[in-house]
Formats: structure tokens, sequence, C-alpha cells
């Protein structure tokens, strides 16, 4: 069984829609702690961080708005994952938007050696592969996956350290439907593997799954950031940038269940939870028991 160490990251610097500040508590009120627990593992709540309110925030009109504000929080996020890490505990991240990534990741990856590699699968309908250059809307959590590859503004790229904390071999996206023009471009450069909702649809979600797990054979760890909006919009209406075509209910579950059996999980974000835009919560209810399979929940 895992300690876990459960924080909410209750931000909504990162793009334009407001609500997903609310994430961290719909998600503890649908019960995470509980569905933990009933797993047996061991459970901490360390609270919210504290976060900005954009209310606060001076106007910003720039081509990565609120940027120093979401690199400071960030910060804040690396320093309570790196400290998660070196104790060999689970951190789980609630958001708030899917900038609070750049903060997980960088710390999972910061002790990387030869021997011991991280490696991260990035589930979403979208690619955050966008940077300052050629995001349409300026929103940072569109940027958050570029920064990890060490692409666009260096308060993203150098939190915790300089530079790039993935290589290309250590970045799986599943789920992807809904890209950029030049987004597109970008990803396909960067050698990252791309498991759209088309391959998906082909090779079904178990191929798929296990086609990640391959690409990630050689790494010890592997850090889960879960954006709710990969789901299909009936099955997690709650979200800000819903996209049509996503995964079903099942396919979500499957690819978490067998993530689980690899034995490699070792953090996980949830992300991108509204619960203004939600139907009795059923978005976050579904992003606990996403988890709950992620970490050992079974059938029989």
């Amino acid at each position: 069984m895992q300690t876990f160490r459960i924080f909410g990251v209750p931000m909504d610097l990162g793009q334009r829609r407001r609500g997903v500040d609310m994430g961290p508590s719909a998600l503890r009120y649908a019960g995470l702690d509980s569905r933990l627990r009933d797993l047996c593992h061991t459970v901490f709540d360390n609270g919210n961080l504290i976060v900005p309110l954009p209310e606060n925030e001076p106007p910003d009109s720039s081509r990565a708005r609120h940027l120093q504000s979401i690199a400071g929080v960030c910060c804040d996020v690396y320093e309570k994952a790196k400290s998660c890490f070196e104790k060999n505990e689970t951190a789980i991240f609630l958001g708030g938007d899917h900038s609070i990534s750049i903060g997980t990741v960088s710390a999972m990856t910061a002790n990387h050696t030869n021997e011991h590699r991280v490696g991260m699968i990035w589930v979403d309908a979208h690619g955050d592969f966008n940077t300052p250059e050629t995001t349409p809307s300026g929103n940072v959590h569109g940027m958050a996956l570029a920064a990890l590859l060490g692409r666009g503004a260096k308060e993203l790229t150098d939190i915790g350290a300089v530079g790039a904390k993935l290589r290309s071999s250590e970045a799986v996206l599943i789920g992807v439907r809904d890209l950029d023009s030049e987004e597109r471009a970008a990803l396909l450069d960067s050698g990252i593997l791309v498991i759209t909702m088309r391959d998906v649809d082909e090779m079904g979600m178990a191929a798929a799954t296990h086609q990640a797990l391959s690409r990630l054979a050689h790494v010890s760890h592997i850090h889960i950031s879960l954006d709710m909006d990969v789901m299909n919009p009936n099955e997690a209406p709650g979200v800000g940038t819903p996209v049509p075509g996503g995964l079903t209910y099942r396919e979500a579950h499957l690819l978490m269940e067998i993530l689980h059996d690899s034995n490699k999980i070792s953090s996980l974000d949830i992300v991108e939870v509204n619960p203004i835009l939600d139907e009795h919560n059923r978005t976050a209810q579904l992003g606990v028991e996403l988890a709950a399979s992620l970490f050992g929940q079974r059938i029989l």
C-alpha cells in the first residue's frame, strides 16, 4: 500500500473561463480521500496552496497571460511535489488549470539519473504544446507540455532547474483531438509519442495503453497528468474546454487499470474540473473514480 499526500491548487490564471479554482473542493467533495483509504492506502490531505486571484491581477494582454504569477505557483507546487518524491510518497495535485503540471513534473524529474528516469503520460484532448510565440489565446495552460520539453518562456521552462525536464522519449500524449496548426507542427517535430483519438478508435484502448507503456519501458516511474476534458463531454460536462469525441467511461477506466498494473505510477494530477459547468458534480466524481482505478480499484 502507498502513502498519499493530496494538495489542492485552486488556480485559474492559466485560462480565461472562471471556475476551475473550485476543482479541488469538488474532487474532495466527491470523496477522493475515502476512496483511497478504502483501498487501504494511507492518506494525508495537505490542504490548498495559496494562489493569486485573477481579480487582483493587473490587466494583462500579453502573449502569456499572468505568466509571473503562474510561475510563482508552479514553484510552490515544485517544492511540495519534490518533498513527496524524496520521501517516497505519492503526490496527488488537484487543479486548477493544467499549468500546475509544470510544477509537478519538474519536481518528479528533478532527481533524474541514468538508472532512475521518470516518464509522463499526458491524458488530454489538447496538445498543450503552444508557446508565447505560437499561442492563439495567450493562455498558459495551453503551453504547459511545451514548457516541460524546454520550449517557451524561461519563467516556465526553468522552474526547479534550467531547461527541459523531459526528453521526447519520456512523454506520451493520449486522447488528443484538438490541436492548433502551429502546435500540430511543433508536436510532429518534437518526437513525442502522440496517441490521438483516431489511434484509440483504430487500435482500442488496451493496445494504445500498452503502446504508451512500451514507449516508457526504460523509465522507473511514471507521472500521470489527467485533464478531465479528455473525456467525451457527455461523460464529463464540467470542463472549460470540452471537445466532442473523447474517451468513454470504460475506455478511461481501462487506461487507468492497465497503468496501475505497470507498478510504475508515482504521482497524479487531476486538472480542469469546473464545477460551475458541471451536472451534480459528475465530472469530479468521475475524476475520483479514475484515480481509484489508477491506484488499485479492481472489478475482481
